[in-house]
């Protein structure tokens, strides 16, 4: 079934459908938005504690990598709302729902990576570098699986 066999089935206008997909989107955003900035607060706050000078230097480098992460999924999940302010009432809201959604995609894209070097980094500052791998291989195949596989094989039952 395609978008437009649902709006049908919903009888809703092409604007009533648009409404409603932006406001599932920004509430979409915001629980992701706060999850990453909740990752983004503990990383930030990471150097100032007493052991970060115990890292190692590729513990470092992944700290950074996390650090970069965090800071551009917050950016782009962020990214719409500065976009829907700056085109208010002009007639783009179709233009902005699409480039939302892709915004979404490359944040979460983003999160995942973030969540993934965070993780890392913790277990492996923790339990060695096996387990830390081992552990953020696991929560990979998760993140990687739930968060992308599923939703696109589901999908492809719905493409026409």
């Amino acid at each position: 079934m395609t978008d437009d066999e649902v709006a049908d089935s919903r009888q809703e206008s092409v604007a009533q459908r648009t409404d409603r997909n932006l406001g599932e989107l920004i509430q979409e955003l915001r629980v992701a938005g706060l999850g990453v900035q909740v990752l983004f607060g503990f990383l930030l706050s990471l150097p100032f504690t007493t052991r970060f000078s115990q890292l190692s230097v590729g513990q470092r480098d992944l700290y950074l990598a996390a650090v970069v992460l965090a800071a551009l999924a917050t950016v782009l999940l962020a990214a719409p709302v500065a976009y829907h302010r700056l085109v208010f009432r002009r007639g783009m809201k179709e233009p902005l729902v699409q480039f939302a959604n892709l915004l979404a995609i490359l944040g979460l894209s983003a999160v995942g990576g973030a969540v993934l070097a965070a993780v890392l980094l913790v277990t492996w500052y923790v339990a060695g570098a096996l387990a830390g791998g081992l552990i953020t291989a696991f929560i990979g195949v998760a993140v990687g699986g739930l968060w992308f596989a599923v939703p696109l094989v589901s999908r492809r039952g719905t493409d026409g």
